[in-house]
């Protein structure tokens, strides 16, 4: 078997949507993330925008992963097949000056069949919760930057990056598993195995919690950085993750894969020390 795996990579968007576009957007859309109660409210009066406090912001980089695996393989086998003549009255047959005997009106004989079979494997999973979601596949559409090294050199000071909770090498075992496959075979003439992806996008995301006083309830809209959607979360960083990162945080596939299928290499993107420090502040 030839097995092959491509370079681990790290890569973020940066955003197509403003700050002050996201907010603004947030803004418009505050009411209708309150949900059931700007539904009820909604009957007696109209909320005004006074009503309601920015209580909170936050432009962080929230990971997904994006792994493909291709199998390929080429192989003879020899089967024994079995025809059905056209009558009784057939007693024989001949095939390319072969002939055949008839035996309850059918011929046997055995036969190569050869045989060429591909697998492809894509994964595309939230990095936080590992929910595969086909979906990620519109980002890929929007340029990235492969990040080396320090991530600080790729976001600003007060950007959160959320580091992943979904293994990579869970996610490569997995599609391995489902990509290499026994085969049925007298004479396996190629196979080949490539893990042609693993990368960790990071792409934006701005989120605004609201304030409603007079109700003393709270709502967070999300603006896509790339894509200007609006989402409405209920959660925001500290909420997801705690109110700091580890700093011995590494997104490192290589480590984690030793003693399975793939050898070798890996990167390690740490989490800028500052980053982590303002965020326990």
């Amino acid at each position: 078997m030839e097995f092959t795996v491509a370079d681990e990579r790290a890569l973020i968007f940066k955003n197509k949507v403003s700050a002050k576009e996201a907010e603004s957007i947030a803004w418009s859309k505050k009411v209708d993330a309150f949900g059931m109660v700007n539904k009820f409210t909604s009957f007696l009066s109209k909320p005004k925008d006074e009503d309601f406090k920015l209580n909170y912001s936050e432009h962080r980089y929230q990971p997904f992963w994006h792994i493909v695996v291709h199998a390929h393989y080429v192989y003879d086998r020899i089967v024994h097949h079995h025809w059905p003549v056209t009558g009784p009255e057939v007693k024989s047959i001949t095939v390319d000056a072969k002939d055949y005997t008839v035996t309850d009106q059918h011929i046997s004989t055995d036969a190569t069949e050869h045989c060429e079979q591909d697998q492809h494997e894509e994964v595309l999973m939230e990095g936080i919760g590992g929910e595969k979601d086909p979906k990620l596949t519109e980002y890929l559409s929007f340029a990235s930057q492969v990040m080396e090294g320090d991530i600080s050199k790729y976001i600003d000071e007060k950007d959160i990056v959320v580091p992943p909770k979904a293994r990579a090498s869970v996610i490569v075992r997995e599609s391995l598993s489902k990509a290499i496959k026994g085969i049925e075979a007298d004479k396996i003439s190629e196979e080949t195995v490539k893990v042609e992806h693993i990368d960790l996008y990071y792409r934006p995301i701005f989120a605004f919690q609201y304030h409603w006083e007079s109700k003393g309830k709270d709502a967070i809209v999300e603006i896509d950085g790339l894509s200007g959607k609006v989402n409405f979360g209920n959660k925001t960083f500290k909420e997801y993750m705690g109110k700091a990162l580890d700093q011995n945080f590494l997104f490192d596939i290589g480590a984690d894969m030793a003693g399975t299928l793939i050898p070798g290499g890996s990167i390690a993107v740490k989490l800028a020390r500052k980053v982590i420090d303002a965020k326990k502040k």
